[in-house]
């Protein structure tokens, strides 16, 4: 698997097809080959006449762990635009769903230029989805680190992967001092709950007004809590030039899916991806307009 070192972290990536850029995060603390349907969503662009780029977002995969920065989402977003320019693929289309379509949305934001267009899906906003993205990403850490130091924190299920697939995490995570380590957590962990005016943690709402790459946002069932369908209506109204299709799934894709998790053990939250492909081409396949 190809590395690119970004900002003095290795980042872990393939590059799919050849034709205009377009790069896909995928979502929650998974790497882009940990479930089915990421790899596979971008194998079909790559078909439809696209360069995909995949990636494993650091602290997922096998790219480093990193701690920087006042919100993971936001050193995200700084890590996605300097991996291409790195790579030299120039303005790209940037989409991606869960936690890659927020990291996505804070890449158009923070750095424009590398932004041609624009496609996400399964945005969580609100207090009780923040909370409990606070839980799943920072808590559980703090409290390891807290009462076990970062032996405790390395025994937790949602690093296991990455420190799987690049041994050196572990040695990296055990060496960090736990009390600055749980400081990171709470500082992180109160960032997702300082933004209850904006769609997005790290962007306020007037900050979506910056985004100028045509973008399309599939709109959320409302049979999703975990995604409110408020919050994509609510971000088609704040970026300039947005679009608001429907989702090419059923009502219950997410619900069922990670009831399946929860029951079963077996992760296919992204398997339904690649029917977003024939939509995301035609978006691609369209000039760019002026922003409203």
């Amino acid at each position: 698997m190809p590395t690119a070192m970004v900002d003095g972290v290795k980042v872990a990536y393939e590059l799919h097809g050849e034709g205009d850029p377009v790069v896909l995060s995928p979502g929650g603390r998974f790497g882009m080959d940990s479930q089915k349907g990421v790899r596979e969503l971008a194998l079909a662009l790559a078909d439809g006449g696209k360069r995909v780029l995949i990636w494993d977002r650091p602290n997922t995969g096998a790219s480093d762990i990193a701690f920087d920065g006042d919100l993971e989402s936001n050193m995200h977003a700084d890590q996605l635009a300097g991996l291409i320019r790195t790579l030299e693929l120039g303005k790209s289309a940037i989409i991606g769903g869960g936690s890659g379509g927020r990291d996505s949305l804070l890449t158009a934001i923070r750095h424009p230029d590398v932004a041609g267009k624009l496609a996400v899906w399964w945005i969580s906003s609100g207090i009780f989805q923040f909370t409990t993205l606070v839980q799943y990403y920072d808590s559980a850490s703090w409290k390891a680190a807290k009462n076990q130091g970062m032996e405790g924190v390395a025994a937790l299920p949602i690093w296991q992967e990455t420190l799987t697939k690049n041994p050196a995490n572990r040695d990296r995570m055990l060496a960090m001092d736990p009390n600055k380590f749980a400081k990171t957590m709470e500082v992180w962990g109160q960032e997702f709950l300082s933004y209850l005016d904006s769609p997005v943690p790290g962007a306020h709402a007037d900050d979506f007004k910056k985004i100028q790459a045509p973008t399309l946002i599939f709109n959320h069932s409302k049979r999703d809590l975990e995604h409110p369908r408020q919050t994509s209506e609510w971000l088609h109204q704040v970026i300039p030039n947005s679009r608001l299709v429907e989702e090419p799934w059923g009502d219950n894709e997410w619900n069922e899916r990670s009831a399946e998790l929860q029951k079963t053990g077996n992760n296919l939250l992204f398997v339904s991806w690649p029917m977003l492909a024939p939509h995301l081409l035609e978006f691609m396949a369209e000039p760019a307009v002026k922003a409203r």
